[in-house]
Parts: C-alpha cells; sequence; structure tokens
C-alpha cells in the first residue's frame, strides 16, 4: 500500500461520517436547528460508489449506533415486524403502544442490543430477542381480544401463552461475519454446481470444504428429491417440478433463515426499530403509515451492511499464568480429541472462487450478495446487477484481510484464508428427544417454514453449529436460548448429534474438562485495535502456542 494512499486514509477517518456525508451531498449542518433525528442527512443512491470505504464503513458504524427517532421514521403505526400490514389498522401502533418489549419495535439502536463486549457484538440476557413475536401487532394475551395475530390470537385461532408465541433466543454478534458470509457463499455455489451436474436419474454427494451436506438425488422424471440432503434449512430445498433446489447455505439467525447481512439488516431495522428500507418496501412508499417514505436508502444499507461484514475478528484472550497457558494447550487438544472441531471446524476461504464478482479471490467481500432473496418473506433485497435503485446494483467490494479495517484480521496463506469460526455452518438437531413439545433445547416455532402452517407451529430442534470464536464475552449467555451462564453447562446439553462428544466430554478426567473449558473460555472479542489474534489479560500480542518462534503477524 503506498504512503500518499494510506496518507489519504488515516486523514478519512479523522473525519467524521457526518462531515463526510455532508461534504458528499454539499449541505449545511444550519438546516438541522431544531431537528432531533440521529441521522441528519442519508447517503442518497450512488453516493455510495464516490466516498472511500473507510469514512464509507464508518457512516454505516453511525448508523447502526443510531437512535432513531420518529423525526426520522421510527415506529411503524400500520406495520408489523414482518412488514405485513396490522391485522386491526383502527388499533395502529401509536403511544402507548409503539413500543412492545415482546413484538416489537422494542430498541432505539442496533447497538441497544449488540453491544457485549463492544457495538456489533452480542449481549446478555436482557437483550433476549423474541423471535416470530413481531407477526402480532402488539403482543398483550388479552383473551378479551379475539382478532387474529393482533395481540393474543395465532393463526391457528388459538390463545397464545409466553411459552408457544416466540422463540427466546440470545443475541449473538456480528464480528467476523463477512468472513463468515462470503464462506456461505463458497459453499453455496460447491453445492450448486455439484446439484447441476447431478443428471436425471442419478445421486450425488454433497461436499463443500469438507463438509458433507447428504446425498442429492435427480430423479429420472426430472423432479428433485432431498430428503436425504443434511443441515440445510427447508427453503434451501424447496423444490417445485423440475425446478432444482437453491442449496443455499444460510449462515445468520440461528436456525438458519437469514442468506445474507444485508437481509438480517433490513428485516432488524423495520422489526426493531420501525425503519423501512426503500429497498424492500419501495421508493417513495410509506407502507407502516408514518407519514415518511426512503426511511433508510438502499446507500445506507450498504453503508451498514460494510460496517457489520469488517468488524473486528475474534481471537483467543490466554492469560500469562503458566497454568492456564498449559490449560489453553491441552483444552485445544482435547476439543479435537473428542471430536467437537468436526462440527465447531475452522474452515478454508479459498481465493479461485467468489460468486458474482469471476476473478475476484475469495476474501474480497462484496455488496449486495448474489444469493439475496428477490422474492418470498423479508424481501426483496437488493440484487447484484446494473444499477436500478431499488432493484439492484453493482458490485461495491472490500478486502476483508486490509489493515485499513478494524483490527485483528485474517491474513492470506497459500492461496487461502482460514476462517477460524468454530462451525460447518450446517443445521444440527442437539437435542435429547428432538420433540419440541416437550424438549428445552428446541423452539415450539419452525422459523423456516411459514407462518401458521401445520409445519410452523410443529417446532424446531435444528440450529447451525454455534461460531465459538468471540463467544465466550459477548454477554456470558450461552446456547441458542442464552438460558445458560456456563460455557459448561452448554457442553453438557450436548445430546444427539452431538451425544458421542458429550459422552466423549464426561469421560475425561476431571482436570481435562477443566482444560477444555479453559480453552472455550480463551475465545472472545478482542479489545479494539488488537495487533494479534493472540493476547493476554492486558491486550499485549502473545506469541501463540509458546513455542512457536514466528510472530503472530507471521502466522
Amino acid at each position: 500500500m503506498g504512503k500518499t494512499f494510506r496518507r489519504t486514509c488515516q486523514w478519512l477517518v479523522a473525519l467524521s461520517p457526518f462531515a463526510v456525508v455532508i461534504a458528499a451531498l454539499g449541505q449545511s449542518p444550519s438546516s438541522q436547528v431544531g431537528r432531533e433525528v440521529a441521522i441528519p442527512i442519508h447517503l442518497q443512491d450512488g453516493e455510495e460508489f464516490t466516498i472511500p470505504i473507510v469514512p464509507l464503513i464508518q457512516y454505516g458504524s453511525q448508523l447502526f449506533n443510531a437512535k432513531f427517532t420518529v423525526q426520522e421514521g421510527a415506529g411503524r403505526p400500520l406495520s408489523k415486524g414482518t412488514g405485513a400490514p396490522v391485522s386491526d389498522p383502527s388499533s395502529p401502533l401509536v403511544f402507548p403502544r409503539n413500543f412492545d418489549r415482546l413484538s416489537s419495535p422494542e430498541a432505539n439502536a442496533c447497538s441497544g442490543c449488540h453491544n457485549a463486549p463492544v457495538s456489533g457484538a452480542g449481549g446478555d440476557r436482557v437483550t433476549e430477542v423474541f423471535v416470530l413475536a413481531q407477526r402480532f401487532d402488539h403482543l398483550t394475551f388479552d383473551h378479551s381480544d379475539g382478532i387474529t395475530t393482533r395481540g393474543a390470537v395465532d393463526e391457528s385461532g388459538k390463545f397464545v401463552t409466553m411459552d408457544n408465541a416466540t422463540n427466546d433466543r440470545k443475541t449473538i454478534g456480528m464480528n467476523g461475519s463477512g468472513f463468515v458470509e462470503m464462506l456461505a457463499r463458497q459453499m453455496t455455489a460447491d453445492l450448486q454446481t455439484e446439484r447441476d451436474a447431478t443428471s436425471p436419474g442419478s445421486s450425488r454427494q454433497l461436499t463443500s470444504k469438507g463438509i458433507s451436506f447428504g446425498t442429492l438425488t435427480h430423479n429420472a422424471d426430472g423432479s428433485w428429491n432431498t430428503s436425504q440432503v443434511l443441515g440445510l434449512a427447508a427453503p434451501s430445498l424447496s423444490s417445485k417440478g423440475t425446478t432444482p433446489p437453491s442449496l443455499i447455505i444460510r449462515p445468520l439467525h440461528q436456525a438458519g433463515n437469514v442468506v445474507s447481512i444485508r437481509q438480517f439488516s433490513t428485516n432488524a431495522f423495520n422489526h426493531h426499530h420501525g425503519m423501512q428500507a426503500e429497498e424492500r418496501f419501495g421508493l417513495n412508499a410509506d407502507s407502516d403509515g408514518d407519514g415518511i417514505a426512503n426511511e433508510l436508502t438502499t446507500a445506507d444499507l450498504t453503508a451498514v451492511s460494510l460496517f457489520q461484514a469488517t468488524l473486528s475478528v475474534p481471537g483467543r484472550v490466554i492469560p500469562n499464568d503458566p497454568a492456564v497457558e498449559r490449560a489453553n494447550l491441552s483444552g485445544e487438544t482435547m476439543f479435537n480429541k473428542i471430536g467437537c472441531a468436526t462440527c465447531h471446524a475452522t474452515l478454508p476461504l479459498t481465493a479461485k472462487n467468489n460468486p458474482g464478482l469471476p476473478g475476484q479471490p475469495g476474501w474480497i467481500f462484496f455488496e449486495p450478495n448474489p444469493y439475496n432473496p428477490a422474492a418470498g418473506p423479508n424481501s426483496p433485497n437488493l440484487q447484484l446487477g446494473p444499477a436500478n435503485y431499488p432493484v439492484s446494483a453493482p458490485a461495491l467490494t472490500v478486502d476483508l484481510t486490509s489493515t485499513m479495517l478494524p483490527l485483528p484480521r485474517l491474513h492470506v496463506h497459500n492461496g487461502s484464508v482460514m476462517v477460524e469460526a468454530y462451525t460447518d455452518l450446517k443445521l444440527h438437531d442437539i437435542s435429547a428427544t428432538s420433540n419440541p413439545t416437550i424438549d428445552p433445547e428446541c423452539e415450539p416455532l419452525d422459523q423456516n417454514q411459514p407462518a401458521g402452517s401445520p409445519g410452523f407451529f410443529a417446532g424446531n430442534c435444528k440450529f447451525i453449529t454455534r461460531k465459538l470464536w468471540g463467544f465466550y464475552n459477548q454477554g456470558g449467555a450461552f446456547m441458542h436460548h442464552g438460558k445458560f451462564t456456563t460455557a459448561r453447562e452448554a457442553v453438557e446439553a450436548h445430546n444427539g448429534e452431538a451425544l458421542s462428544q458429550r459422552l466423549a466430554f464426561d469421560a475425561l478426567p476431571a482436570n481435562l474438562q477443566n482444560d477444555l473449558i479453559e480453552f472455550l473460555k480463551s475465545l472472545q472479542v478482542l479489545p479494539s485495535g488488537s495487533k494479534s489474534l493472540v493476547v493476554d489479560e492486558h491486550g499485549n500480542p502473545k506469541h501463540w502456542p509458546p513455542s512457536a518462534e514466528s510472530s503472530e503477524d507471521e502466522r
């Protein structure tokens, strides 16, 4: 990187995002006198291509941390968190119904929940998410209210309870999510290539990056049989007639419901804050009835998606105490020996695989994701193509390995980037009974089935293998529900597909169990600006493992 370019980037970092946006628009801050808004001036579509990446990401950070107000579109009087119209338009979601802890809106800012230990990361139990409660106007459990999905009655006509109206989940962090999304894109491309090579009347094993996804069968009549495909969410297995299943890896939401950071963000802004993105709700539309259109521009969504995608990568915190160092070495060995790493895997992001961006290595992240859904629930989302806002846009790229981004970062070695996220991005059932009606590790509702359908009410026991990087200091709440306060409880709750690994853990002597837990404790979001992926308790770079002669920068 040239000195001139580096100095330019450093100068731009010193500018506030607000100043950058004002400069881009040629507007004066004096026009804001008396207004009470979090984002005085939004980016207009196309301007994301005129602002350098670093200040664009800073502007995305401002959006993520913004405490939105009614003057800029916060709230959704006539819209549910799903984006559908409220069931009872005669009772809009205005004061005192404008906030609801369960069915939302319930937060002023993304960082209201994603804040432990830094903005963009996870959250304490107090920030738990009530998934699917947003299909109600204003969840009250009032049995005098008989209107379907208004406040107490579900799609089947039954009164709901706190236990069956929603799936209660922990807020998880976004650190390293750009690398995870790029892994999902590469794995999707691999599976689709294997699918397309499966001729009628044959079957094929689906694998990517050493991970098996079972067997796909292409029937002789051209239809598809996905009954033996493993680890993918129902929408990715859907097939009708000769139309093949998409086989898309959906790395976000713990039940594998969302394709991209962008889709996640577009949904969440409406759900949690009542801020509606033009790309989903339409240009100049006011579908939530608050009198404000274009509350979030397509350029806004690109900026906030890039902010999350470029958050620092988690690493390890290993105190200098020799006993703790020995425990970490032993614990990591035990983690691998008893089979935990089979699912909690480290996967390679390879150079010659960047779907939608031919010729670019796989660590060049770009918006929009080529697999973004154009139709279906919580859609449309921005598509890759000629600029035609809010329908499509050309790729806006960023090198995830660039040291101009928040540190620490992963680096390229021998043509690949090893992503130590400790996940295979597959859905697994690790409950004891696989029965949502009795098993506390399952959920009462299946997020991947159409709301109100029999499958929806049948519940769900399958979740993406937890990304363990950075998991230990993101609020002290463990498992998908966050109801465990220690990592040991989470380990001991592994059953089903992870039963053999849990039994192997149980069989370890107490000292080796403790070593494994000590290893898990080291997996943390690191202090801002850390220059090494392994640091000591003071945040200083630490050579690891101790016998290594090379520095962290050389690993």
